[in-house]
């Protein structure tokens, strides 16, 4: 079975990711729920780091001068592991269980979990990564622990995530607002 496609709809263009369903059934699994339900609809990018990342998922994003943007998750409760038909929980502030299976980097175009830096902390937020960032690999040396779960299927999505991660910004947070339109999902 394919992996779905997830379109991310932004006020700078569109980005096409795979959804890694088939190697991170959980991580992926998450995301689609909230993707379906339409949790990031009408968020914003909280951080834009050039040479580095987009970071977006947060729900205090939706008003994008929120001192809060970056600190919060999606509400507890559960979804359906699309690969295995499970039951997952999300818990203790919309928390899922680290992923730590799949050996994928985060190389440029990839879609990675963010966290706290306290394992199991991860739950609606995820990061875009621009460059190479193998550093942040949960299989890798150091304290940083963020699992892959996509990756943009085309140049003109890389080109997209680049093209935020450029904006202007002030403490990392994009001067003029750079809105998720919709996220949609085709294949799951």
């Amino acid at each position: 079975m394919a992996n779905p496609i997830a379109t991310f709809e932004t006020t700078q263009g569109v980005i096409k990711c795979e959804i890694f369903l088939n190697e991170m059934p959980i991580t992926a699994s998450n995301f689609i729920d909230l993707a379906k339900t339409g949790f990031y609809n009408g968020l914003h990018f909280h951080r834009v780091i050039p040479d580095f990342m987009d970071q977006f998922g947060c729900p205090h994003s939706k008003d994008p001068k929120s001192r809060r943007a970056g600190t919060g998750g999606p509400p507890d409760g559960t979804f359906k592991n699309l690969k295995t038909g499970a039951t997952e929980t999300r818990s203790n502030g919309g928390n899922i269980k680290d992923e730590h299976t799949a050996r994928i980097s985060n190389e440029p175009g990839t879609l990675s979990m963010a966290n706290t830096g306290q394992p199991n902390s991860g739950g609606s937020q995820f990061f875009m990564n621009v460059v190479h960032n193998d550093f942040l690999d949960w299989f890798s040396p150091g304290e940083s622990k963020h699992p892959v779960f996509g990756k943009c299927v085309d140049k003109a999505s890389f080109d997209t995530m680049v093209k935020i991660s450029k904006v202007p910004t002030r403490d990392d947070n994009p001067t003029t607002p750079v809105q998720m339109i919709k996220v949609t999902i085709e294949g799951a």
